[in-house]
């Protein structure tokens, strides 16, 4: 890693097939350790259920409030300030419950790569 400021591009969100929208602060090759996304998830939607391999993340929720079913823990609520560890390959899903975006940070180690993410979301 080498000393970087790295400016955000609100432009550079996109939508994800896991039904949240995603900006990825930070994810480089030359920074292996980490990467940090911003997630967004619109009132009234649920991400599909899924895993990430070899990758612990964790989400640090910024605004909005949702429940979230990680792994065998029981579903429960979360709201600015929370934090949710999610060990590698736990399944994974949050809802917003509220009326605004829910947006928090993915923050992931090592950093994301697509190749690790497995949908489980039953047919």
């Amino acid at each position: 890693m080498q000393a970087q400021i790295i400016t955000k591009v609100a432009s550079a969100e996109y939508y994800t097939a896991e039904c949240c929208y995603i900006n990825e602060l930070s994810n480089q090759a030359h920074d292996p350790a980490v990467s940090i996304a911003e997630a967004r998830v619109k009132p009234g939607v649920t991400t599909r259920l899924h895993r990430l391999h070899g990758i612990s993340e964790r989400y640090v929720v910024l605004a909005g409030c949702a429940f979230v079913a990680v792994g065998e823990l029981p579903m429960q609520q979360v709201n600015p300030g929370d934090v949710v560890l999610i060990p590698p390959g736990c399944a994974q899903q949050i809802s917003n419950i509220g009326q605004t975006d829910l947006v928090f940070l993915a923050i992931c180690s090592p950093r994301f790569q697509q190749h690790a993410y497995e949908d489980i979301e039953p047919e």
